[in-house]
């Protein structure tokens, strides 16, 4: 398999277990790794029989909007099911990262999921 990897996309998003740290909207790092197959856009050179992943990174700067999570586990879980259902893809993995804790340079979760 092949893979299409977003790193670190800067988003915005309503995240934390008390409701003082989810009132502001707080940045978090996205890392997406889209497992998919590269046979058919390869030899096409065609975009539409691959992963737009600048579509991909709108998807996930929108997401956020208007929303809110407690745990940046369910925001990771949801984000990889999201993607795998919207995308042809045979595999996603999804990193989160949170800078809550100033003794730390980040707290991240990581989640996959497959088709």
């Amino acid at each position: 398999m092949d893979i299409i990897t977003i790193a670190d996309l800067v988003v915005f998003y309503h995240v934390g277990v008390p409701a003082d740290e989810r009132a502001k909207a707080q940045r978090l790092l996205l890392t997406v790794e889209m497992e998919t197959d590269f046979s058919s856009c390869a030899a096409s050179d065609d975009v539409e029989k691959t992963v737009d992943y600048y579509a991909v990174s709108r998807r996930l700067l929108k997401m956020g909007e208007g929303r809110s999570w407690n745990l940046i586990e369910s925001l990771a879980v949801e984000m990889a099911e999201s993607l795998l259902s919207e995308y042809q893809l045979k595999a996603v993995t999804v990193e989160v990262k949170k800078f809550v804790l100033p003794e730390t340079r980040y707290v991240s979760v990581k989640t996959s999921r497959r088709a």
